[in-house]
Order: C-alpha cells, then sequence, then structure tokens
C-alpha cells in the first residue's frame, strides 16, 4: 500500500483504544490524551475513510458495522508491530509489569499470594499502583489493572474475576457484641452500594440506628480495626476469606448477600501483552478458578 493511503498514526491508535474501552474517556487516560483530543483524532479518522466508526450516544459509543470491520485488520497491523518490536529490543525488557489495583485488594489478597506467583515466575517484577479515588485518572500508566466497581461500569475487555457476597465480620472476641447492632461500633466502607443498610434490608429487617456507622475510604482500615476488635465491619468475600479461614475473623450473623460491585480484570490489548503481562493473567485466572 503507498504511504499516502495511511492516516495518522494517532488517528489510529485513538480508534484501536476507544474501540477496545469503548470510552474516549478511558482511551484518552491510557494514551496521555485529552478526552476531546481523541475524539477529534477518531473524527479526523472517520472523514479520512468517509465512514462513521462509532455511533455515538448520550454516555456511551458503540461501533457501527464499518468500525466493527476496520477494526480486526487494524489490531493485526498492531500486533505485527508490536511483534516487530519485540525481536529488537528482547525478552529482558518484558520482565516488568506496572499494575494498578486498589488497595485492599492489594493488602488482603494480592500480597498474601505473591510468594505463589514468585515461585512460578522468578523473573517477574512488579510495580504497583494502589490509588484509592479516581482509579482512571492513574490507569495510563499501568499495563494491567484489576478494578473493583459494578459491571456496567467496565468495558467489554474486562474480565469478572469472582462473584462476591457482602456480610458483616468481627474479630472472635467482639463477635458477641456484634450481634446487638444498636449498640455495636459499626464500620462501612463509603461510596459502595454494599452498606449495612443494604444488607438489612435483603434479610427483610430495616435498619434503624441512632448511633453514627464510621467511614473509611478503603476496606484496609475498617477491616483492620475489626481485626484489632475495635468492631463490626461489613466486608466481602474476596477480601476476607483468608481471614475467616484462619481464625482471625467471624461471621456473628449467617446472612449474606449478592454484592453489586466485582473485581475485574483489565487485560492489556493483544499487541500490547508482554511476557511479564501474560505471566500475571495466567497466573491470577488460575488463583481465582481454583477458589485460592
Amino acid at each position: 500500500m503507498p504511504q499516502s493511503n495511511l492516516p495518522p498514526l494517532t488517528w489510529l491508535r485513538a480508534f484501536e483504544a476507544s474501540a477496545r474501552h469503548l470510552s474516549f474517556t478511558r482511551a484518552a487516560a491510557e494514551l496521555h490524551l485529552t478526552q476531546s483530543a481523541v475524539s477529534q483524532h477518531v473524527r479526523s479518522l472517520e472523514a479520512y475513510l468517509g465512514r462513521d466508526l462509532f455511533l455515538r450516544k448520550t454516555r456511551a459509543i458503540e461501533l457501527t458495522e464499518d468500525g466493527a470491520n476496520y477494526l480486526p485488520g487494524l489490531r493485526e497491523a498492531f500486533d505485527l508491530i508490536a511483534s516487530s518490536t519485540q525481536t529488537f529490543i528482547g525478552a529482558d525488557r518484558g520482565k516488568d509489569l506496572t499494575l494498578q489495583c486498589n488497595m485492599a485488594f492489594s493488602v488482603f489478597w494480592l500480597a498474601p499470594r505473591l510468594s505463589r506467583l514468585y515461585a512460578k515466575y522468578p523473573w517477574l517484577v512488579l510495580n504497583i499502583v494502589t490509588p484509592i479515588w479516581d482509579p482512571e485518572r492513574h490507569a495510563a500508566t499501568a499495563a494491567l489493572e484489576i478494578r473493583f466497581g459494578r459491571p456496567e461500569e467496565m468495558s467489554d475487555a474486562a474480565e469478572r474475576l469472582a462473584t462476591d457476597r457482602f456480610f458483616p465480620v468481627c474479630a472472635p472476641d467482639y463477635r458477641e457484641r456484634a450481634r446487638d447492632l444498636d449498640s455495636a461500633t459499626l464500620f462501612d466502607c463509603a461510596g459502595l452500594t454494599g452498606t449495612w443498610s443494604a444488607w438489612s434490608k435483603s434479610r427483610g429487617q430495616p435498619f434503624f440506628r441512632d448511633k453514627e456507622i464510621n467511614l473509611a475510604s478503603t476496606f484496609v482500615i475498617s477491616i483492620t480495626a475489626a481485626l484489632n476488635s475495635a468492631g463490626v465491619t461489613m466486608a466481602h468475600d474476596t477480601l476476607v476469606r483468608d481471614f475467616l479461614n484462619a481464625g482471625r475473623l467471624v461471621k456473628p450473623f449467617e446472612h449474606a448477600a449478592p454484592l453489586t460491585e466485582a473485581y475485574f480484570l483489565l487485560p492489556p490489548s493483544s499487541h500490547a501483552h508482554t511476557p511479564a503481562s501474560t505471566a500475571f493473567v495466567d497466573w491470577i485466572r488460575e488463583e481465582f478458578q481454583q477458589g485460592r
């Protein structure tokens, strides 16, 4: 193909990233551009091709038939470029992995299992990034992300790792006090749907309480408080399974409710995979599939 028939690479990258995320905002974060710049790059490509590549809705974008037909060939071309580049830079450049995930997942699930990861892949080097709020702002620097949120907030590329339930937990020596919810010290994590009120409603009981509930910006605070007998906190399977199995936390009530939010794996696009990202993705899938 003559080079004059090739649109600018910036337009193609903007389209591919937007198609993968189905979001100009997420594509912009990945490409270190503004949302308006990505949108303009895509419009320029559409004008160049004489075809609409996206249907633009109020809060979402969808690929048109032309966009869906154009995307596979473009991805194949990016894969070929990545493969050719890897030949020159060598495999050593693929040992490092920047991973973004929230603080609670990093502390309570990932860190206790890192020995198994390094036993299997001793050459792997991790840089773990843990923003508490606004993960979109930091995601651009990460090759791989594990995000906690509602399914409707995730892109089509997101892979659900687990289906959790939420329920109260406390230290064994706090169990009896925890059963009196009117007087017990309660903790919760702000900004989530799995609240004390939602849990009580799911068991068919209204939740009225004069005392305020203590709120934390991360489960690291609320669960650590419960571990140290400060009170009882709402939690979910992935974060506290190890503590329950070890007897460090107990469930003062048997009832558990389905959690709307879940942990999702946001893998790199196929052309952006490295030996490190491939190894980590294979490992974490295996861990969750085996319920470990």
